[in-house]
């Protein structure tokens, strides 16, 4: 899967990004969640939502609106 959203159990900045990422039409990726991972939890931490894009090694990170993700997306 090319993106990959890292978020958190219990977070409400993850749903509101999953809100985000609905209204920019995102095409289909994955949800990870680092609870529980470490090496995930060290890179992640406090920064989740983290929207990446594994194609291109590239992050998004929260905050982030509709524009800047369709922007992201490009």
């Amino acid at each position: 899967m090319r993106y990959v959203l890292y978020q958190r159990d219990h977070c409400p900045l993850c749903d509101a990004a999953l809100d985000v990422l609905a209204q920019a039409r995102v095409p289909e990726f994955d949800s990870v969640w680092i609870d529980h991972r470490p090496s995930l939890e060290a890179r992640y931490g406090d920064r989740v939502p983290v929207l990446r894009d594994c194609e291109n090694d590239r992050e998004l990170g929260w905050p982030f609106d509709a524009a800047a993700v369709r922007e992201f997306l490009l």
